[in-house]
């Protein structure tokens, strides 16, 4: 009941209140590729209808998942997409907040809730439910992917699978392969990109004429994706359009931050699983899809509720200085500093530089939220899922709840997994081990 009180002032704006031609115009976008496929029209080269007039841009596979949409009118469609996009947001916060919420036991429900109220008034989350968008359910999937222990629903499906299919619907998860070959996890980069491959190949198969409408042009198009420079566009690259030299000076530009931030934002996320936060872990790579991708609209940083999580750890209460990180994070999402920082500028109001300074907001946003997941996971153990290291897994690659692996690499099990944790963090009182 909480979390449908705290997502009604979203809905009511949104789907009530929101201008018609404006109305979920994401969500209409895929439900008009689902229609291509039934009418036999082109994919790409279908628009939707004035004044937005906007192409599909997501990989033939996505038009194939966006069928059911079709069948429903496009009224409904909206109200339905917003009800699931809460609902993924919800299990976001479950999924990326376990050791916060079940710490509490029986009131489990009731923290879940509050948690998740400010979560839909973030800036990216609440953008997504305007436009109808898909970020949500990559988020969940990415880390429903990666957490440890497994839910036991996925327990059955290869770590890496999930991660491909959300590839095969929006490049951007590509991040993680990157993640998982850095730390030389090949199994699961091979079953991501093996499931990327499936979906994709299978979709040749079934629309050919889109498929190679779309890997051998539409792709390619930039135009595409509407303009690059634009306040919505915060990524490095955005940033760079809005302030920096423009030409070769600002590629080269663009390329170099591209670099540090990368083997920054990988580095932490490098920590964080040999850590065993498998929570950061998703945080930071998903900061890096969002940062190093040469568009990345505001509200592909529904990361930040994972972000905002993982900064907190299992126990914010007792650690005051996390508990402030997290809400600095929350708090600066909560606003909507570019939209304040595009008024400045386009009222001309002085000094500029503080209307620069809010346009550009979410991308200093992810840089601080990126530096303070570091800065968590060098603090103490990270908060993680598992205390004392990366967690061991077994052939099938399942986390095994009573193993962890030391700094050396030494795996130690049962009782001395238990004892060595503690050892390794005496400051945490008790090592917790991981249970599903």
């Amino acid at each position: 009941m909480l979390i449908l009180l705290a997502a009604t002032p979203v809905a009511l704006r949104y789907l009530i209140f929101w201008p018609l031609d404006q109305w979920q115009v994401d969500v209409e976008v895929y439900r008009e590729a689902g229609v291509s496929l039934l009418t036999g029209r082109p994919v790409y080269s279908a628009i939707t209808e004035t004044p937005q007039l906007l192409p599909f841009t997501y990989p033939p596979f996505a038009a194939i998942l966006a069928l059911p949409l079709a069948l429903v009118p496009f009224g409904l469609v909206g109200w339905l997409w917003t009800a699931a996009q809460v609902a993924a947001t919800t299990a976001i916060v479950w999924y990326a907040g376990w050791r916060l919420i079940h710490r509490h036991g029986a009131a489990a429900p009731l923290v879940l809730a509050l948690i998740t109220a400010p979560m839909l008034w973030l800036h990216p989350v609440s953008d997504g439910i305007r436009f109808g968008q898909v970020n949500a359910f990559m988020v969940l999937a990415c880390l429903m992917d990666l957490r440890r222990p497994r839910p036991r629903l996925l327990r059955r499906i290869p770590p890496g699978v999930l991660v491909g299919l959300a590839m095969s619907i929006k490049l951007t998860p590509g991040v993680f392969v990157v993640h998982y070959l850095v730390n030389r996890r090949w199994r699961e980069a091979a079953w991501a990109i093996g499931a990327a491959a499936a979906a994709t190949l299978g979709t040749f198969v079934l629309l050919p004429e889109a498929s190679f409408a779309f890997w051998g042009g539409a792709l390619q198009d930039p135009n595409r994706l509407g303009p690059n420079g634009g306040t919505s566009n915060q990524s490095l690259r955005g940033f760079l359009l809005r302030v920096a030299p423009g030409g070769s000076v600002g590629t080269v530009l663009w390329l170099a931050c591209v670099v540090v931030v990368g083997i920054a934002g990988f580095a932490i996320a490098r920590r964080a699983y040999r850590q065993g936060d498998s929570v950061s872990e998703v945080a930071a790579v998903g900061l890096m899809a969002v940062l190093l991708s040469p568009v990345a609209w505001i509200h592909h940083l529904h990361w930040m509720v994972v972000v905002v999580l993982a900064i907190l750890g299992a126990d914010p209460l007792r650690d005051r200085r996390r508990l402030l990180a997290g809400a600095a994070v929350l708090a600066w999402f909560l606003c909507r500093g570019p939209w304040w920082g595009i008024t400045w500028v386009s009222s001309g109001w002085q000094p500029m530089v503080i209307g620069r300074f809010l346009q550009n907001s979410d991308t200093l946003g992810a840089l601080m939220a990126l530096g303070l997941l570091g800065w968590a996971l060098r603090r103490t153990d990270g908060g993680g899922d598992l205390v004392g290291g990366a967690p061991s897994t077994t052939a099938d690659g399942l986390v095994t709840p009573d193993t962890m692996v030391t700094a050396d690499g030494q795996r130690i099990s049962g009782e001395r997994a238990t004892t060595g944790a503690a050892a390794a963090h005496p400051s945490s009182g008790e090592a917790t081990r991981a249970t599903s």
